[in-house]
């Protein structure tokens, strides 16, 4: 079948639909019609039915959605039905938060090791999944089938890391660091901007004010 070129958009509401699909399941919702389920996504009934027709539709005219059988599509879609191999470089707050969270696991996302270049982490496991020393990494990376390397270090040091990462193998890179990664092309790098999403909240909050500031007056 030919690959369609799917916008970032779309995908970006797929995890969204995933997770309302496992709440309406969770609470014994057999069946929903899109105009339900874009209440509950605040997305229109019409943006719905445009993005899973990108995959095939999966509603059937009169009945809706299965429940079940289009959280289990999507999650197809997503990648979910496979286990991700995925290691975690930096020890420190962020990277022992993020190994904290079992529900990664549940998702199919395997920690398989921590990594750090400080020596008070030697030997530490978090939640059962050892601390490795950055002196390792290599040599791990060439036993083990590792996909994934979620990096939680300064950005300073996250560019050399990642060259790193990719010249072993690693084809995925969940970057937390502070700065933008150029790799290569067939290198899937999805970055995470925490203060990039604080300070969106910090405008609106602003802009809110201000509305009701003007609104007062």
């Amino acid at each position: 079948m030919e690959q369609r070129k799917i916008s970032r958009a779309v995908i970006s509401r797929l995890p969204r639909y995933y997770r309302y699909l496992g709440d309406l399941l969770e609470a014994g919702v057999e069946r929903i019609s899109s105009n339900d389920l874009s209440k509950k996504m605040q997305v229109t009934a019409s943006q719905i039915r445009q993005d899973l027709n990108n995959f095939g539709g999966f509603g059937q005219q009169g009945y809706g959605y299965n429940v079940k059988y289009l959280y289990t599509e999507i999650g197809k879609i997503l990648g979910l039905d496979k286990t991700h191999n995925f290691i975690i470089i930096g020890a420190g707050n962020l990277g022992q938060a993020l190994a904290n969270y079992a529900a990664f696991e549940r998702s199919g996302f395997i920690l398989k090791s921590l990594f750090d270049v400080n020596p008070r982490f030697e030997g530490v496991a978090i939640r059962g999944i050892p601390v490795r020393m950055m002196d390792e990494l290599v040599d791990f990376l060439k036993e083990n089938e590792i996909e994934i390397a979620a990096l939680t270090i300064p950005k300073s040091k996250a560019v050399e890391v990642a060259d790193i990462l990719v010249e072993n193998g690693i084809k995925a890179i969940w970057n937390f660091a502070h700065t933008d990664l150029d790799l290569p092309d067939d290198v899937v790098v999805e970055s995470v901007h925490l203060s990039d999403s604080l300070m969106t909240l910090s405008y609106n909050v602003s802009q809110r004010r201000e509305g009701l500031t003007e609104d007062e007056e």
